[in-house]
């Protein structure tokens, strides 16, 4: 029986090499979206307002990729990961049945994976029963998500005001038209107005930054 587990463990690891190393993957890669973003808002700025405006929409341009990318890169970490537990307690399911427990994982994080073959090889030496070590494995990292996902969402409402905070510069700028100036010329075209607009942008930066760390995603950190 751990030999299969050993044989579960071992394809979902190559499956994962395999998903690493595909043709979509490098097109989707944080090193060649983030510079392309950087580019398309540093020459869109340049041509619409100046340098100061091609720092500005470069830093937003790359802002909002990598929220992209790691959006996509977290949901499809929770995915693989439920699918790793789900086909772990299939194993330990067809173990108990005495069935024969030759499937293996598509992809996933990996942490699972490694645990199953410690319990394949625990197992062995031991004599202990290895579906009620899977199962285990499987109620342990379950509860484990369950965890993550109170946290993310205790941590949800401090990231929504970080993001609002880092809107209110546009509310600024229309309270500017509204009396009667021109915000964006001050701040794109005069010294004081770009170091304020940089300033702003870095402390934006800084702000989303921090507020990303409260939160964690299940499976993430599997």
């Amino acid at each position: 029986m751990a030999q299969r587990v050993r044989r579960w463990a071992r394809l979902g690891a190559n499956s994962r090499r395999s998903a690493d190393h595909s043709p979509a993957a490098p097109a989707l890669s944080a090193g060649r979206v983030l510079p392309v973003a950087a580019l398309g808002g540093a020459v869109t700025g340049a041509l619409l307002g100046g340098p100061v405006a091609a720092l500005v929409l470069a830093t937003y341009g790359v802002l909002a990729a990598r929220a992209v990318l790691r959006r996509r890169t977290h949901r499809t970490a929770a995915l693989a990961h439920r699918r790793e537990l789900d086909r772990l307690g299939a194993v330990a399911a067809d173990l108990r049945a005495g069935l024969p427990a030759d499937g293996g994982i598509d992809d996933g994080p990996g942490r699972v994976a490694r645990l199953a073959l410690a319990a394949g090889r625990l197992a062995d030496r031991t004599g202990a029963p290895l579906a009620d070590l899977l199962e285990r494995i499987e109620a342990d990292a379950r509860a484990a998500d369950r965890g993550l996902a109170a946290a993310a969402a205790q941590a949800a409402g401090a990231r929504a005001t970080a993001w609002l905070l880092a809107a209110l510069p546009l509310g600024g700028i229309g309270l500017g038209y509204g009396i009667g100036v021109d915000p964006v010329a001050v701040l794109l075209h005069t010294p004081v107005g770009g170091g304020s607009a940089v300033a702003a942008v870095v402390l934006q930066v800084g702000g989303l930054l921090w507020a990303e760390r409260l939160g964690v995603t299940p499976g993430q950190a599997a």
